[in-house]
């Protein structure tokens, strides 16, 4: 992982460790948005991996989709 997506993965660690016992494990997709946050970041870097994370984010809602959801590997060019 780059130092800038390890920055950007704080945030979402804290959240894990500090917010989300608290929340309650209620997630429509598997993995979960933060843990999918941080696949992203690892796989795919700071910027796209923040954008993937994001569109997941936007995608959980009542009247969303739900069920299995990978990272997306790389693109191949």
């Amino acid at each position: 992982m780059s130092p800038f997506a390890k920055v950007i993965a704080l945030p979402v660690r804290a959240y894990r460790l500090i917010l989300s016992p608290w929340v309650g494990h209620h997630c429509r997709f598997q993995p979960t948005c933060s843990e999918y946050a941080l696949n992203a970041l690892e796989q795919h870097g700071a910027l796209r991996g923040t954008w993937l994370a994001a569109r997941r984010i936007g995608r959980c809602h009542p009247w969303g989709q739900s069920g299995y959801d990978p990272v997306p590997g790389p693109k191949s060019d």
